[in-house]
């Protein structure tokens, strides 16, 4: 997760984050990803059921009900063990979280315990009601997956008018006053739409917005051949720092990042090095306090069944199972090797990731995507743009 407004727009120091100590639970959540001891984030996937079907969808959630979800006793188990690990934000998603009727008790014991309750939600289910009852209990945030606008979006989910719903929950939702903001994942079929996307995200006072680079696995397996070339990557990447500072200097202090290639990071400080930016050597800093790829290590996911993964993306390794083990047991747990080699990979990563200089940003960056597109979950990441000059192999 790369913080485009953060970084190039200078809204966090290193200093910022130094004053809290580098600690997961005293940070705010704006800084979490500059901990030094990078408690993990925690997706739970609290249902595989939705009411749409996208094409991009990592869980192939479909309008059906699955056996074995976790029931709202054992959930708020999971919930006790995630704060007493300390665990500093936990994130409602699916499926369509808002389809399990109790999502509201839940979040409500969440907060309760402590912890950071984050909602990602396709925004159609968002009711006056629901949003008032999340605004009531102070959720700390909702996502709300875009991925262009009403005739685009539409495609992507499957489902004609789910880009209107989806506008109606977000104005909903900022009116009682919960923080929104939009999760839009970047292909060839939608890249047009990035430019309207932030026309958007003005027009209705939207605060955040998150770019997702594609990952390879779910349905989006099927989708490898629409991810940007690298010189599209660029293009795409360079549009959006753009359009981030010129909201900032019409006083629009929107936050806006990047997620799922950490090749952004270097990209943005070598860019600002050739701009001559003064900030450039601080971005650096910053970028070395993110140290890159974080799946099973900043970030952790468990399954509507329990199941427990390095990341969201990652369901065909388990690491066990929260019936059978408390999360954090497991994820202390470095006898598996996948989560011992995830939390010292250096030596393991093959190809060009292996000799670039950049490798303490980047951390090797995303091994499911090299993993889909060669074989080999070690082997490069085929979505770094970076050029050989650059990485400096």
């Amino acid at each position: 997760m790369i913080g485009i407004s953060k970084l190039y727009c200078g809204t966090v120091e290193p200093s910022d984050v130094l004053r809290y100590g580098r600690k997961s639970k005293s940070l705010p959540s704006n800084l979490l990803q500059f901990s030094s001891d990078k408690k993990p984030v925690v997706v739970w996937n609290i249902t595989r059921t939705c009411n749409l079907r996208c094409v991009h969808c990592y869980s192939h959630s479909d309008q059906r009900r699955y056996e074995g979800e976790l029931t709202t006793s054992q959930g708020k188990e999971l919930l006790r063990d995630l704060a007493e690990f300390g665990v500093p934000v936990v994130l409602f998603s699916g499926g369509e979280p808002l389809i399990r009727g109790d999502v509201p008790e839940l979040a409500r014991y969440a907060k309760e315990l402590g912890l950071r309750v984050v909602i990602s939600t396709n925004g159609t289910l968002i009711a006056d009601g629901f949003a008032r009852e999340l605004g009531e209990m102070g959720v700390s945030y909702v996502g709300v997956s875009l991925d262009g606008l009403s005739k685009i979006n539409d495609r992507f989910r499957g489902v004609k008018g789910a880009f209107d719903k989806a506008l109606e929950g977000i104005r909903r939702c900022k009116e009682y006053g919960i923080k929104v903001g939009l999760r839009f994942t970047i292909s060839k079929r939608n890249v047009t739409d990035v430019p309207p996307i932030f026309d958007l995200i003005e027009k209705e006072g939207i605060e955040r917005i998150c770019f997702y680079h594609l990952v390879y696995t779910g349905r989006g397996s099927k989708l490898i051949d629409e991810d940007l070339t690298k010189e599209e990557t660029r293009k795409i990447v360079d549009f959006i720092i753009d359009r981030t500072s010129d909201l900032y200097r019409k006083g629009r202090k929107v936050e806006v990042l990047t997620v799922d290639n950490h090749a952004d990071g270097v990209y943005l400080y070598l860019r600002m090095k050739k701009e001559r930016n003064p900030r450039a050597e601080k971005v650096l800093e910053l970028l070395k306090m993110n140290s890159g790829n974080s799946s099973g290590i900043g970030i952790g996911c468990v399954s509507w069944n329990g199941d427990i993964h390095a990341d969201q993306f990652w369901r065909h390794h388990t690491f066990g199972n929260v019936r059978e083990r408390k999360f954090s047991e497991v994820w202390l747990d470095l006898s598996d090797t996948l989560m011992n080699r995830l939390r010292n990979r250096k030596p393991y990563i093959k190809g060009r990731c292996a000799h670039c200089r950049w490798f303490d940003i980047c951390n090797g960056n995303f091994r499911v995507r090299a993993e889909a597109k060669s074989g080999d979950l070690w082997s490069e990441d085929p979505a770094c743009y970076l050029t050989d000059e650059e990485i400096g192999s």
